[in-house]
């Protein structure tokens, strides 16, 4: 549970940068409003869903001017045009994304919470769906910036717990969600078993796929030296060995083939992939590394 005096996920100077973003997506879905969101403007004859912030490059025609007069803001209506392509977001709460501590979790559930914050301004409807072994509860959402407060309390509470069996998650998650959309799966994608085949098979079914892999530095250059005991934070396995500079190298490489093979999955399906150390300042992942992989615009 989260603490009385717990800091917010994220606090507010960051959700009014928030607002300038806009989830995107590249494939069309037959029957679905696709290609660049450009279902995002005003008009006669649709529906009014919320207000947001005006920024520069913004259609003058859609901006409230009566709210303009009595508050001197300038504050954008925005409608919303059906039906809409729907974005899934599976967040990793696997024992693995907590193992050594807790910031890749955190980390993690932030970039979950701001994602979610985009798609709500921009009036999108969202599923986050935890997963581990298996689907956890989810939560929808849609309508309106308005509709935040409860996200940031349901991403807070999450706790990671099990084990990871993509092969498990994605049978389940094609049976739960027949419709095709943009899914975005945040996770460090640690799997004995591979998670490879699995994510393969939602390209196949039909999804656009946006993987983030979210990583500890010691993930990829574990800091330690001489004799070690390691213990899989799932499986609870011990293996035992020698480490030291040469082992720090090859151990380094294998996990770059591993993102590496993440990211030609992702391409040859015409999704997206990027990876985030959680020593990256969270800013430049989201309003630079995240907008340079095309993951929101």
């Amino acid at each position: 549970m989260k603490s009385a005096g717990a800091a917010p996920l994220l606090d507010r100077k960051l959700l009014e940068k928030l607002e300038r973003l806009t989830i995107h997506w590249q494939r069309s879905f037959a029957g679905l409003v696709g290609g660049h969101n450009t279902s995002h403007f005003s008009g006669p004859g649709q529906e009014f869903l919320d207000h947001r912030n005006f920024h520069h490059g913004d259609d003058l025609r859609a901006i409230n001017w009566r709210a303009y007069l009595r508050l001197e803001k300038l504050f954008l209506k925005m409608f919303q045009v059906e039906p809409r392509v729907p974005v899934r977001l599976l967040i990793d709460t696997s024992v693995s994304m907590s193992a050594g501590s807790d910031e890749k979790f955190l980390y993690a559930r932030r970039l979950a919470a701001a994602l979610c914050y985009v798609g709500l301004v921009r009036l999108d409807s969202i599923a986050i769906q935890p997963f581990s072994d298996q689907l956890g509860e989810r939560l929808l959402c849609g309508g309106g910036r308005h509709r935040f407060p409860p996200v940031m309390d349901y991403l807070a509470e999450l706790t990671a717990k099990g084990r990871t069996r993509f092969f498990d998650v994605v049978r389940q998650f094609m049976s739960r969600y027949p419709q095709r959309g943009l899914v975005i799966v945040i996770s460090d994608f640690l799997d004995e078993e591979g998670c490879e085949k699995p994510l393969q098979y939602l390209a196949d079914f039909g999804h656009e796929l946006l993987l983030i892999q979210v990583y500890a530095d010691e993930d990829r250059s574990p800091p330690w030296v001489g004799e070690l005991e390691l213990i899989d934070a799932e499986s609870e396995q011990h293996l035992k060995l020698q480490f030291d500079e040469e082992a720090r190298k090859l151990f380094t490489s294998e996990f770059d083939l591993f993102s590496d093979s993440l990211l030609k999955l992702a391409l040859r399906n015409s999704g997206r992939f990027l990876s985030v150390p959680t020593s990256m300042s969270f800013e430049e992942v989201v309003f630079g590394a995240l907008v340079r992989a095309r993951g929101v615009i």
